[in-house]
Order: C-alpha cells, then structure tokens, then sequence
C-alpha cells in the first residue's frame, strides 16, 4: 500500500490573453492554488483550483491555509482509500471544496501514475472520444465579440456563452441576438448572468431569451433565490441553469423540486472534486436535467485536465463544458491541454496526462 508522503503547495497568479467581463468583476489575472502529493515510493501527483470568492467564498490565502490545516491529517493515509479521504476531508473540515477539490486532483492523478491508467479510467471510463468545448464570449462590446465568435467559429467551435449581467437586459438581448445573427442556426448559444439581475431584470432578459436565439440561461438571480429562478423558468420557452446554486446534491434537487431550474453547471471547485461532480453528474441525468461542465476563468492545464477527463466520463452533457486554459496567455504546463477543432480529445498517458513546468510554477508565483 502506498501512503501520502509529502504534500506541497502554491499559490500562483495568470495572466489572461484579455480580460473577461462578468457580471460583477472583471478578471485580467487568474488566482489559483496548486497541490503537490507525493507518495512513500516518490510517485507525484498535481492538483488544482482557482480562487472563487462570490461562488465558493474561496480566496488562494484562505485555501492554502485550508490545505495547511488538513495536510498533518492526511500524511500518512493510504491513497488507494479515496472516499475514506473525502469523508475525512468532510468530517474534519466544513466547505471549503476549492482546496478539497485541488487535494482529490493531486491524488487521483498520483493514483493514475501509480497504476497507468489514465484518469478517465479511473472514473469509470469513457462514454465519448471527444467532447465538444464551450468558449465565452465576454468583453462586453458587441462589434469585438461578434468578430471574436466568428473567428472561433472558423476554429470549429460550436458551442459559445454570453457573458451577461452588467449592462441592462435589453442591451445584453442584443449582444445576444448579435452572436446568433453572426453564427447562424447550427451554434448552441447561451447567456449566463452570474447572479447580475434584479428580479424585474431577470425577467425582461426571459421574456426575450426565445427572440434573441438562445438555448439556456444560467443563473439570473441571486443563487439563495430559487422562487426568483422558478419565475423566469416559468416566464421564459428558453430553459435555465443553475451555476453558484449548484454546490452539493441537496441544491440539485431542491432547483429540481422548486422548478427552478432545468440543469445546471457542474464544477470541481464548487462540489469538492471529481468524483462528486461524478456522482452530481449521474443524478442529474437520471433526472433529465441537462448538464454543463465547467472549469473556473481560469484554470492551467492541471485543472482543464481534469475536467477534459470528466467531459469524456460524464453520461450526459447537453449544455457541454467549458474548459478555461484556452483564456490564459501563458500555461503552467509544457504540454498544456489543446482544444482542436472546437473539442478535447485525450491520449491514454496516466494521470491526468500533463506536467507542469518547474520555471513557469516560479515564474507565476505569488505565494
């Protein structure tokens, strides 16, 4: 049996090709932690997240001293035993699922090494080859992002987001009709608020989703306010997702229950890593709620990883994923995950199936 020798981390900030417009940020540089795991026979995994203080309440300070305060009571533990570690995690630590996710990556990567198996092995296997990726369409103004998801399109994406939220309904209708105008009826078009409106606000954005062309919103309203997600679900013909009000089984099936949503966004950060998206993932589909993967703006190659491994694992993936390496100007990792004609494929190499670089972990060092 092998047993967690050694566990190691950073905090590292990365700069993007531009920066993204959400609702209330805007986000030019990407804070994300990095967990290093190595086992008694020197056998190292990576692991990954990315701060998310309005999603998560997880800042790169708080999660580092989140991984401090479980790293005394993980040496030692057999890494084989990886729902033992999630339960110890839970019982001995509430929250916190960004840090927890980045400490499930690391192992299940060693783990990986240590079998050869790649990590989508390790999850089950594979349901799909390849997996179509979301890209985002987020600078706010119309005429750049319309050039910008022509230019994707001719990539071979298929599948875009409209950032929305900071300006008012009606202006984020028609950067909406926009992108539907510029990439025809054969793109899957949505629009994601990340908690942006008010109540009147989201409903105005419904009541107009179907005349601007969109296949799901996500997230109008404050993620507590599932009476305010059931009223635009109810006023619109365009179904909705939940994001930051997607954080453990017990949100799913409260959306479910209170008509609030007709999927939703699954994250690492958000549910405490791969296995439970896993298992978010296979309720979901049992209930025919249609699924979005995610990763953070923006992870390195070790967090896409993962969740190019999950898009490949997944039963159903409806809303497809979003893998957010694809925003950074510079990678952590010397084989960095590739989008290639809008999808992620992988090889059979272990693990996760990439390495950082030692220069680019300094070079992008913070703490």
């Amino acid at each position: 049996m092998f047993k967690i020798a050694k566990i190691d981390t950073f905090g590292v900030g990365l700069p993007l090709k531009a920066p993204i417009k959400m609702s209330s940020v805007v986000i030019d540089i990407a804070e994300n932690i990095i967990v290093r795991i190595e086992d008694t026979d020197g056998t190292v995994g990576w692991g990954e997240a990315t701060e998310a203080p309005t999603m998560t309440g997880e800042s790169v300070p708080g999660m580092l001293a989140a991984v401090k305060f479980l790293k005394p009571l993980m040496i030692g533990q057999e890494i084989e035993n990886l729902p033992h570690i999630h339960a110890m995690m839970d019982d001995l630590m509430y929250g916190n699922h960004g840090a927890k996710s980045a400490i499930e990556i690391a192992l299940l990567d060693l783990a990986g090494k240590r079998d050869d198996k790649p990590l989508y092995e390790i999850l089950g296997g594979k349901v799909r080859d390849e997996a179509p990726i979301l890209t985002m369409l987020a600078g706010g103004d119309q005429d750049a992002e319309v050039a910008n998801a022509k230019e994707q399109a001719d990539q071979g994406f298929v599948a875009f987001k409209v950032k929305i939220g900071a300006l008012s309904p009606e202006r984020d209708l028609e950067r909406s009709r926009a992108a539907r105008d510029a990439l025809g009826d054969k793109a899957r078009i949505s629009a994601d608020a990340n908690q942006g409106y008010s109540q009147d606000k989201a409903l105005v954005f419904s009541k107009g989703a179907a005349d601007a062309g969109l296949d799901f919103m996500e997230q109008l309203v404050d993620y507590r306010d599932l009476d305010g997600m059931a009223a635009c679900a109810q006023a619109s013909k365009v179904p909705l997702g939940a994001d930051e009000g997607f954080h453990a089984l017990s949100d799913i099936y409260a959306h479910q229950e209170k008509a609030a949503a007709h999927g939703g966004s699954l994250k690492t950060i958000k549910l405490g890593g791969a296995f439970p998206v896993m298992e978010a993932g296979r309720v979901m589909d049992e209930m025919s709620m249609r699924v979005n993967l995610a990763g953070k703006v923006a992870d390195s190659s070790i967090a896409s990883a993962a969740i190019a491994h999950l898009a490949l694992c997944l039963p159903q993936l409806d809303w497809d994923t979003s893998i957010t390496n694809q925003y950074l100007a510079e990678d952590l990792v010397e084989n960095p995950i590739k989008i290639i004609g809008g999808v992620v494929r992988l090889s059979d190499a272990p693990g996760l199936g990439v390495e950082p670089s030692d220069a680019l972990l300094q070079k992008y060092k913070i703490a």
